[in-house]
């Protein structure tokens, strides 16, 4: 049995800065990651044929000085800054995002535009109070009509449900202190060239951001290497299958397995887990009524399919959202426009099209083949690629990549939190599955 101050499950973001911070300041620290090549998580670079994919897209921006500044320390001569250059694809038309005003008045017309605005007049005028669900939040803040053309097509494919059914919780902490006065403002003075100021620099309006230059896997990787450096051990392709609290000793013993069946039993004082709750709980012995709540959390699966292929038309997007619902892909990423370092040569186009599912469900289920197939007829119906100029493809499946926040997850969290709380103290959860300051907690 190996003993050790806290044993932390996952080699995410949420988990290797924990582990980071801890052996940093002098903790023993062990991590356990189910991948057998990889650490990041969802946050992980990919390598297929010397091409790099980013598994999601993932931008390094923050307000946050602490955050800055850790990025920083661990990675500190890798960071590219990168335009950031977005668009919508909505019934045949292509609309820079954040919106520009001029390009979004041409393309749905002078009527549409004008009946965005009385939709929007008419939310502000009679708003729902106390917004329950997505669709009323959004409604309040944009107005029923613009929530329609921009909103729904894709939030409905990302979570693959109903937006009355998502929680507004989730609306208002993605479009944080954004409505359509603030993205009018902001689209006019995209349109004569000028960078909004001030009161409209909502987090989802930025224009540039930090990237690591071959992928987000540098910096994970960087951060693995580190906490090695300090003394940490993380051992890959190992999964949990047993949590046992001590009250009275105040110890942990977690038992592992890794892919070829060896068993391990590690000991600590503090286990920090960015597991999926379910999963977790499923190792622990909760009460029935807990173990209730976390079987009614449910998660969003998703995979990329990744062309490559070679075409004389360029563009400079990092990703564009796709609104129609004639097509099941919900975006596609150019992986060059991320970093030109992702790709090995200066010819090649690489896209990941994203298609988001349930573990079970007819997508995910597909043969590879057939999801290339489907991928090379979506792309060539938007017009981005022929498929006859795809000379290669992959597919890249993630598990459990989102907690859906449906009507119901903040109850069932507060009833898991509670029992964890009272009965496992020293279990901290991290990541998409809690939001608390877990390292400081165990330093102090």
């Amino acid at each position: 049995m190996e003993t050790t101050d806290t044993l932390i499950i996952g080699a995410g973001p949420a988990g290797l800065t924990t582990a980071y911070r801890l052996a940093k300041a002098g903790h023993g620290v062990v991590v356990i990651e189910q991948d057998k090549h990889y650490v990041g998580g969802i946050s992980r670079t990919v390598s297929y044929k010397d091409f790099l994919f980013d598994i999601g897209g993932h931008r390094f921006f923050s307000k946050w000085r602490e955050v800055v500044a850790l990025w920083n320390e661990i990675l500190p001569d890798d960071f590219l800054d990168r335009p950031r250059l977005s668009r919508i694809y909505y019934a045949g038309k292509f609309y820079a995002y954040p919106l520009k005003a001029f390009e979004a008045l041409r393309n749905l017309g002078f009527k549409q535009c004008l009946a965005c605005l009385a939709s929007y007049a008419h939310a502000r005028a009679f708003p729902i109070r106390d917004p329950r669900t997505f669709h009323q939040w959004m409604r309040n803040e944009f107005g029923e009509r613009l929530f329609s053309i921009f909103f729904k097509t894709y939030t409905e494919k990302v979570w693959g449900m109903d937006c009355d059914a998502i929680s507004a919780d989730w609306a208002a902490q993605r479009i944080k202190g954004l409505n359509l006065s603030k993205a009018i403002i902001d689209g006019v003075a995209r349109s004569f060239g000028f960078k909004p100021q001030g009161g409209t620099s909502a987090k989802t309006l930025i224009e540039s951001f930090r990237y690591p230059r071959r992928g987000p896997g540098m910096m994970w990787d960087a951060a693995a290497a580190k906490i090695k450096a300090s003394g940490g051990r993380i051992a890959m392709d190992r999964s949990f299958e047993k949590l046992t609290c001590d009250p009275e000793r105040r110890t942990w013993t977690v038992e592992t397995i890794g892919g070829d069946g060896t068993r391990e039993t590690f000991q600590a004082r503090h286990v920090v887990s960015s597991a999926p709750i379910p999963e977790l709980l499923a190792a622990l012995s909760p009460t029935p009524l807990t173990l209730f709540h976390a079987r009614a959390l449910k998660y969003r699966d998703f995979l990329t399919v990744v062309l490559i292929g070679r075409t004389p038309r360029q563009w400079p997007d990092n990703w564009i959202y796709i609104h129609d619902p004639r097509v099941k892909v919900g975006r596609v990423q150019n992986f060059r426009s991320w970093s030109p370092e992702m790709i090995p040569d200066a010819t090649s186009t690489c896209l990941g099209l994203e298609y988001f599912c349930s573990e079970g469900d007819d997508l995910w289920d597909m043969v590879d083949r057939d999801l290339i197939a489907l991928a090379k007829q979506e792309i060539s119906a938007i017009g981005l690629l022929r498929g006859e100029e795809v000379t290669d493809a992959c597919v890249v499946r993630q598990k459990k990549a989102y907690p859906v926040y449906d009507e119901t997850y903040l109850e069932n969290l507060r009833m898991i939190r509670f029992e964890l709380a009272s009965r496992f103290p020293a279990l901290h959860l991290v990541g998409r599955n809690a939001c608390t300051n877990t390292t400081t907690r165990i330093m102090r």
